[in-house]
């Protein structure tokens, strides 16, 4: 969200944005966490004890999980034209999702 000229609020960066269970939500901040190191034990401890809810222990998280990595591999996929570093990004990505490895390494873009 930023400010118009007039103080208004206005949203923006929408390309996730939208109405839906509170897992969609949840999902990508468990991911830096538990898969990218992003986020620090701490630090997603104190996220799920304010929010109340922890998507980790959720059926559904793996699948949803890896949908997530898969979207930001493809969203990367077409930024990386002309970008050396975004190229080499998608090829790491694109070959630890076809292995199982690790996304410790993984860059955010």
């Amino acid at each position: 969200m930023i400010l118009d000229r007039e103080g208004n609020p206005i949203l923006i960066d929408l390309d996730s944005f939208g109405i839906g269970p509170r897992e969609w939500d949840l999902v990508q901040t468990a991911l830096f966490y538990e898969r990218f190191g992003w986020h620090t034990e701490d630090e997603y401890r104190t996220f799920v004890d304010v929010y109340g809810f922890d998507v980790m222990d959720w059926y559904g998280y793996p699948v949803l999980a890896d949908y997530r990595e898969l979207s930001m591999t493809l969203w990367l996929c077409g930024k990386a034209a002309g970008n050396d570093a975004a190229v080499a990004e998608v090829r790491k990505r694109v070959a630890s999702l076809r292995d199982g490895g690790t996304r410790r390494d993984w860059a955010p873009f």
